[in-house]
């Protein structure tokens, strides 16, 4: 079931309009939130993440009271063991063109069936930059065609995330996910500055690990003795291949660390 216009539909029958903002130019924000066993995870935190991106791209704030229950009506609709609950929010029907309309927000939530992430994963580096200066760094919007493309590229490189410096050569952030590099046993990660997502992972595990933020050339990823992912769906993700270059213990003893503290953590409060 999705919920669509103030109410759940099914999927057959959930229809958003071709005029719709978030779609003819990508005018919306949304959240990827992992659900366990029907509860979502750090709901609050995504919540006040999506206010600041739709504030940040001129949205009227969406009604938190009104979110949540979009999110527990699709959730207790559709129970399953692990989901990725999806909040959309868009700028609504307008004209075709940049000039937004008057008929208000779209809100869709939806969930879809996840598998736990493994252990390890590859990654590789693109040639094309994060903009640490745009009008959007920073927001979670829908405008996600370069994380596409980029994306798209690590797989043909049996990879499952693709890695981007920013404008001046310093590392910045993954496709859908933020990344940790460990320096002489010491935990860094790009500071928000870099141009990376305030990604909800990333803060918990700079609260529960110890991290520190710094800013990093990309080529730290040459000599860095460890590096982990962090997202929704991947929590604690450690690399085990960057480019051509193998990590063969990944996970290290700092990472692994990092895994276990999160894994503790998260189970102990669903919402932190």
């Amino acid at each position: 079931m999705i919920w669509l216009d103030g109410r759940l539909q099914d999927a057959d029958s959930a229809r958003v309009s071709v005029f719709d903002h978030g779609l003819t130019v990508g005018d919306g924000v949304f959240e990827t939130v992992k659900a366990v066993h029907g509860r979502p995870f750090a709901l609050t935190r995504h919540l006040r993440r999506l206010a600041r991106s739709a504030l940040g791209l001129g949205l009227p704030e969406p009604d938190q009271d009104e979110v949540r229950h979009a999110c527990a009506a699709v959730l207790d609709a559709a129970a399953v063991p692990l989901g990725r609950l999806r909040i959309t929010y868009t700028g609504g029907v307008s004209p075709l063109g940049s000039d937004r309309g008057e008929a208000g927000p779209t809100l869709v939530v939806a969930l879809g069936e996840a598998r736990r992430r493994p252990d390890t994963t590859a990654v590789v580096t693109v040639p094309w930059t994060r903009n640490e200066r745009g009008a959007l760094t920073g927001l979670k919007t829908t405008s996600y065609a370069e994380n596409v493309v980029a994306l798209a590229h690590a797989h043909r490189a049996a990879a499952s995330e693709a890695l981007f410096a920013n404008s001046t050569g310093a590392l910045c952030e993954g496709t859908g996910s933020n990344v940790f590099v460990v320096l002489d046993g010491e935990l860094y990660t790009p500071p928000l500055a870099s141009g990376c997502l305030a990604g909800i992972t990333r803060e918990l595990v700079l609260e529960w690990s110890g991290a520190r933020e710094a800013d990093l050339p990309v080529d730290v990823l040459e000599r860095a003795q460890e590096v982990f992912l962090t997202s929704s769906l991947r929590d604690v993700q450690a690399v085990r291949r960057v480019d051509g270059r193998e990590l063969p213990e990944a996970p290290g003893p700092v990472t692994t660390k990092a895994m276990r503290t999160f894994d503790e953590r998260s189970g102990a409060d669903l919402d932190p």
